[in-house]
């Protein structure tokens, strides 16, 4: 059940013979209220050390809903303790064994499967008690979680799973490992949690692996968590010489599209930069240490302002603020960018995009991309899929950029209702009726079965594996 929001105190009125006096004025005095100055955008973000950082003075100072973010704002003192400085993380209790520093072998990528299939039956009661561990010798980093552990405990436990399933493909973990390091920035992650936390996860994993743990596979897990702590301290390390862990964010724009979906203009507080396909994940003062994804609904503007479409969905704490509570003035936090929905320009293959509800906004980005970049030597096909009409909400806009592009054709597609000019039936169904589409990349964003159902759809239709990009279960 989702908790109430906190509620707004009033200031306390003294009252009795210190009270101050009120004198009452003759007629109601109206006062203007000030207008609110955006102060130009930044045009180059500033080199960040290698560590915590400093307080700094916020650039919106006359915002009405401003939330200053750093140490000693409103989401540190959510757990009234220092978050992003002060107690270093204690050092593991024992030298780890001789050999743990080694790259993975063949052999050890073996045993951590092998322990892995006794492990993922048990998985909620191992990670539960991973984290119990940490949070009991570790007290310091509590406060970089939120208070409700539900989708970040199982977010972090899974990617430390999913790396060492990779172990043996160093250049794709090297990769994912370096994206999953410049993203945990955000949380406040420093180079000295990589060790107790790593400390914390092989005892979780002895003592649910039974009698498949033995020191042969510790010694295997202790060398991949090690590959996986190196990569990750290092990408973050390597991106706090050029941007900050996260950015602040202006609500200058809040319009509805539909009774449950908002558009939301952002004016970062420094140069943020982007692609169109990607996405960034979000985090708002009412809800500190959750961080949800938003993919962009636009390419690069030349102002600098960032739109993003949100979906209010039942117990989505995150989304259900930013729709129907948030409001020009509000400030927010964004993590960088990430994904890798995102066009080949040198390739020049021809496109099938699905884009299912507010997953239309980043095939609309790269819609605008192209359009930008002068489209006219690839062939564009657009299913964009709603319930109902009444959710087709940006299907104008992209009518409006198929008028202009001959090599654009935008499919609607309703799954709930019938109408004229518009298909019959679920996304993926639609995407089938048409035949084939080999030799196509496809792009795919949407809720999660849409998207699952439809890149099995597309490869039944000729598309090949490595040519259906989406960003389903990246972020973490």
């Amino acid at each position: 059940m989702e908790p109430e929001p906190l509620a707004v105190v009033e200031p306390v009125v003294p009252v009795g013979p210190e009270a101050p006096t009120v004198v009452e004025p003759e007629a109601p005095v109206v006062v203007e209220p000030a207008a609110l100055v955006i102060p130009p955008r930044p045009v180059h973000p500033p080199a960040v050390p290698a560590v915590a950082p400093s307080p700094v003075e916020p650039l919106f100072p006359q915002a009405p809903g401003l939330n200053w973010a750093g140490p000693g704002d409103h989401w540190s003192r959510a757990w009234a303790m220092d978050t992003l400085g002060g107690v270093a993380p204690q050092a593991p209790a024992a030298e780890p064994p001789a050999g743990a520093g080694d790259p993975p072998t063949a052999r050890d990528v073996e045993l951590i499967r092998a322990s892995l299939a006794v492990v993922e039956p048990l998985a909620d009661r191992a990670t539960a008690h991973f984290y119990a561990l940490i949070f009991v010798h570790h007290p310091e980093v509590r406060a970089l979680f939120p208070a409700a552990m539900d989708v970040q405990r199982d977010r972090l436990f899974r990617s430390l799973l999913m790396a060492a399933r990779s172990a043996d493909d160093l250049p794709g973990l090297t990769a994912y490992l370096t994206r999953l390091g410049q993203g945990h920035r955000k949380y406040g992650t420093l180079t000295g949690h990589y060790a107790p936390v790593g400390e914390c996860l092989v005892a979780a994993l002895a003592k649910y692996c039974g009698p498949k743990w033995d020191a042969e596979t510790e010694l295997a897990w202790r060398r991949v968590y090690g590959l996986v702590a190196t990569v990750m301290s290092e990408a973050a390390e390597a991106a706090a010489r050029t941007s900050p862990p996260w950015w602040q964010a202006e609500v200058v724009g809040h319009r509805m599209r539909t009774s449950d979906v908002a558009e939301l203009t952002l004016r970062p507080d420094q140069a943020y930069p982007y692609r169109a396909g990607q996405y960034t994940t979000l985090e708002t003062p009412w809800w500190p240490r959750v961080w949800r994804p938003f993919s962009f609904a636009t390419a690069p503007r030349p102002d600098g302002l960032l739109t993003l479409h949100v979906k209010a969905v039942q117990a989505g704490w995150v989304s259900n603020a930013l729709v129907h509570r948030a409001a020009p003035g509000d400030v927010l936090r964004l993590g960088p960018a990430a994904g890798s929905m995102l066009l080949d320009q040198g390739d020049g293959a021809d496109l099938v995009c699905l884009g299912g509800g507010t997953g239309i906004a980043p095939v609309t980005a790269l819609v605008e991309e192209l359009v930008e970049r002068g489209g006219g030597r690839r062939t564009v096909d657009v299913f964009y899929g709603a319930r109902r009409q009444d959710g087709l909400y940006e299907l104008d806009r992209l009518r409006e950029l198929a008028a202009g592009n001959p090599w654009l054709t935008v499919h609607p597609v309703v799954s709930e209702e019938q109408a004229v000019g518009l298909l019959a039936g679920e996304l993926p169904d639609a995407v089938s009726r048409y035949g084939s589409w080999a030799g196509r990349d496809a792009y795919l964003s949407g809720p999660a079965a849409m998207v699952r159902r439809g890149a099995r759809a597309l490869a039944r239709a000729g598309v090949a594996p490595g040519r259906v990009f989406h960003d389903l279960g990246e972020e973490a």
